[in-house]
């Protein structure tokens, strides 16, 4: 286990959780269970002097996030998965976090399908492709529905996603950055 912590700890520090340590706790069990032959703990901290505690008990949101896609690149990077689909991957963290677990996920987009449901713009930007999921409610029935979007569309999605309905030059061209950033 050791390999796979030091794995999981390297990528939580590109996430920008340099103090952090993880450790899988493993307790054999005398009879097999519906969850295998052993009782299997994750012990993590974000802080330099924390002791570690039961994952579920002790990280936040953002924590648990960066944990789950850590462990998911992780997984992809030894198996050859076809696709993988991130719903929100990205809850509780933003700014340079956002942009890191943006980068991670185009990573993994290049030897796999990668689809992303995510209402930040620095994770929307790495896309190579942007459908927009919206809903309408017509004779009081709701449809959702799934609309790709092309080049100037695509733009003006992540500049709502920056600034709201309002677009505004400063929301487009900072849009127009995170697209190109790729």
């Amino acid at each position: 286990m050791p390999v796979i912590e030091g794995e999981l700890v390297k990528t939580l520090s590109r996430l920008n959780m340099a103090d952090s340590e993880l450790h899988f706790n493993l307790t054999p069990l005398e009879n097999l269970s519906n969850t295998g032959l052993d009782d299997i703990h994750i012990l993590f901290t974000a802080n330099k002097g924390t002791k570690p505690g039961e994952l579920v008990k002790v990280a936040s949101g953002g924590e648990l996030s960066r944990v789950m896609l850590a462990i998911k690149a992780l997984v992809c990077k030894y198996t050859a998965l076809p696709s993988i689909i991130f719903d929100e991957i990205d809850t509780g963290i933003s700014g340079e976090t956002a942009h890191k677990t943006g980068a991670i996920m185009s990573e993994m987009g290049k030897t796999m399908q990668v689809v992303a449901i995510t209402h930040l713009p620095q994770i929307a930007g790495k896309g190579q492709t942007h459908l927009k999921v919206y809903k309408q409610t017509k004779a009081n029935i709701t449809k959702t529905f799934i609309k790709p979007l092309r080049d100037q569309e695509r733009l003006e999605e992540i500049a709502r996603m920056l600034s709201g309905d309002k677009l505004s030059d400063a929301a487009l061209e900072n849009a127009r950055q995170l697209i190109t950033a790729n």
